[in-house]
């Protein structure tokens, strides 16, 4: 029983994976979505796949949501850099651009949305264009489940952004954020690493520049 599990667990979860993400990427691609070496695309929902470009080694879990909400234009407007993770259900509802940073990490069920409905009272909202403004994601940022990020929010380098939080404003590097809308709560500190730690961070840290 336990090789049976194990066996179909392997099949479904590794293999069969990457042989139908390799056609989808194909079939992606042709289309113009730009994919990097590494990157395997799971079942997904895309818009306008040329509006997309992902870096290498990322990965996506099922069910992303890639909305360029918009008639055709020239792209890429959602642009991700290498090594970044997107969890499951996540949603990009991107009229002006997108840029998340290398290294990434974006946990389930957070939402982008960089425009917003006109709300002036002599029309239906549904019927109005409101402003717009591009959304940017530093290196190495932490977002946690849930999290809704609104137009114009940059988030630096390093930042955390707890379980959701709805982030209205621009967040500095390394700074954590959580809330209704979302407010500064901590900040990252060293924690004076042991010298062989440190040996191996700054060493990998050579053989992936290199």
């Amino acid at each position: 029983m336990y090789l049976l599990q194990q066996g179909g667990f392997v099949l479904r979860f590794r293999y069969a994976p990457k042989f139908m993400g390799f056609f989808r990427a194909q079939w992606l691609s042709l289309l113009g979505m730009q994919i990097g070496s590494g990157t395997q695309v799971p079942s997904l929902t895309i818009t306008w796949p040329h509006q997309v470009a992902i870096g290498k080694n990322c990965i996506l879990e099922k069910g992303t949501y890639f909305k360029y909400d918009g008639t055709w234009q020239q792209g890429p407007a959602i642009r991700i850099q290498d090594d970044v993770f997107i969890g499951t259900g996540c949603e990009f509802n991107i009229r002006e651009s997108i840029d998340i940073g290398k290294g990434s990490l974006i946990a389930s069920g957070c939402r982008f949305v960089d425009h917003d409905h006109g709300i002036a009272i002599e029309w239906p909202m549904r019927m109005q264009e409101g402003p717009q403004k591009a959304i940017v994601i530093g290196e190495d940022v932490w977002i946690g489940a849930n999290v809704v990020v609104l137009k114009g929010v940059s988030i630096g380098p390093g930042a955390i952004v707890a379980a959701g939080a709805v982030v209205t404003k621009s967040i500095l590097p390394n700074e954590i954020w959580g809330g209704v809308p979302a407010r500064r709560i901590g900040q990252r500190k060293e924690l004076g690493l042991p010298v062989a730690a440190r040996e191996v961070a700054e060493l990998h840290e050579y053989d992936t520049a290199s």
